[in-house]
């Protein structure tokens, strides 16, 4: 079987550059001013529900990937409001070879699962608002996934006490590495990268605080039901909790853009920074399932793809049933110009293991990182952007990626975004149906797609 060329990427990028430059807009003469009015910030919509001033520019998120855009608002009145927002995902996927076998730690071979399609990856509605007291809001979200055929509906409600301090209960992020925590669509590509996604926990139910309680200081703590709902009932989960926190540092600015995410379309003048911090633990994540059957939590794998609660993944025919998870990030970015970048540095221990049979180690400890560097060679309007990420791994495979990508902005602003984002990956060490990556891959991954968020 003839295998796609590394010409078949180059040529998807040179149709993307095409495309762009044939919708540039006539450039300004003086571009080091850019006389032009700000992009709208796709952030801020009427949002004292969520405890900031109405069109602040550049809001504070802490439902992670569940915070809304600037959306419609429907109605508003003393004692409530209703806003809706909408995001969507149309792109083709390709990971390459299609035909690929990969070998794991224990020496058994396995088929990669490489795709080649199109979908309409990703659709997200959100109806926001407050009740009784603009301190007290809701957050209901419909959650739709393509290619998974998977729909489903969760919230979270958050009272803001004051600047210092929010109550939140709800569907709401482990605090694992800074993606996980509001940044999300405007990332490089339209999902995470390698190294957080291997590093990363889920989502879930809990409890969780936040708030300001010092000039350009956050944090956030949350208590969660486990490291990820996805997947898992209440029938199905054990009496165990997940605990996490963060802080963040905006020292020069006090802010990062929008959403805090990747890239400098908002064109920053003045140097802006960002440094933080993130724990996690979970003292028993359970398989979420008996023994005798498949298991229902899938956010965890081990370097070589495997999940670490599948039968035989430590050691043949034996079964992790319980294991302890405990996971440290720090992250540092700056934006200048038109030039951004960010990096973080991960790792984990997976330690605790309570089994059905003997196991060759006691614990499984990783750490990696991750860099991402962008240019807005087209100010507000084109970004070209190159990400990487390695993880030195307990089995000593050195998984890696290089990862070059192109956006376009047609609006100039970040509600529409057309984006292609190749991935050269060697041995990937995580893998899902809503993601990049396949497990095991090494090869190349091209992914042309476009987004909305309003």
């Amino acid at each position: 079987m003839t295998r796609p060329t590394v010409g078949f990427v180059v040529v998807l990028r040179l149709i993307l550059v095409v495309a762009a430059l044939w919708l540039l807009p006539e450039r300004a003469a003086a571009q080091d001013e850019i006389p032009m009015p700000p992009p709208e910030d796709t952030t801020a919509k009427d949002s004292t529900a969520f405890g900031a001033k109405p069109g602040a520019e550049f809001a504070n998120t802490t439902a992670g990937e569940f915070t809304p855009g600037r959306g419609w608002q429907i109605y508003k009145s003393k004692r409530s409001s209703l806003n809706i927002s909408v995001y969507g995902l149309i792109r083709y996927l390709n990971q390459m070879p299609g035909d690929q076998i990969y070998t794991d730690h224990l020496g058994h071979e396995r088929v990669v699962p490489a795709r080649n399609d199109i979908y309409w990856q990703r659709s997200m509605v959100w109806l926001t608002g407050f009740f009784w007291n603009p301190k007290f809001a809701y957050n209901i979200t419909i959650w739709s996934l393509g290619a998974t055929q998977q729909t489903l509906v969760f919230g979270n409600l958050q009272y803001r006490v004051g600047k210092a301090l929010t109550l939140g209960a709800g569907m709401a992020p482990n605090l694992t590495v800074r993606s996980m925590q509001g940044s999300w669509p405007y990332w490089a590509g339209s999902d995470r990268q390698m190294s957080e996604e291997f590093f990363r926990a889920g989502f879930s139910s809990g409890f969780f605080v936040t708030g300001q309680p010092l000039s350009r200081f956050w944090y956030t703590a949350s208590i969660n039901t486990n490291l990820s709902q996805l997947g898992v009932t209440a029938s199905n989960e054990a009496r165990s909790m997940a605990y996490s926190t963060s802080v963040m540092w905006m020292p020069t600015t006090g802010e990062f853009g929008p959403r805090g995410g990747f890239g400098d379309l908002e064109y920053h003048k003045n140097v802006a920074t960002r440094f933080g911090s993130s724990l996690a633990y979970a003292p028993s994540e359970y398989r979420a399932a008996p023994p005798d059957q498949k298991n229902n939590e899938t956010q965890l794998r081990f370097s070589d793809g495997v999940y670490a609660f599948e039968t035989g993944a430590l050691a043949d025919g034996v079964t992790i049933n319980y294991l302890a998870y405990t996971a440290f990030a720090i992250d540092a970015g700056l934006k200048y110009r038109g030039f951004s970048f960010q990096g973080e540095y991960y790792q984990r221990n997976m330690s605790n293991f309570r089994a059905d049979g003997p196991l060759p180690l006691t614990h499984v400890f990783d750490r990696g990182f991750q860099a991402q560097a962008g240019y807005m060679v087209v100010p507000r309007y084109v970004l070209l952007y190159m990400s990487g990420g390695y993880v030195w791994d307990q089995y000593q495979r050195h998984p890696y990626e290089l990862s070059p990508g192109l956006s376009v902005y047609p609006t100039r602003t970040r509600s529409w975004r057309l984006n292609l984002h190749t991935i050269r990956i060697y041995k990937s060490p995580t893998g899902s149906t809503f993601g990049y990556y396949a497990p095991g891959q090494t090869g190349w991954t091209v992914s042309l797609g476009t987004d909305i968020l309003f």
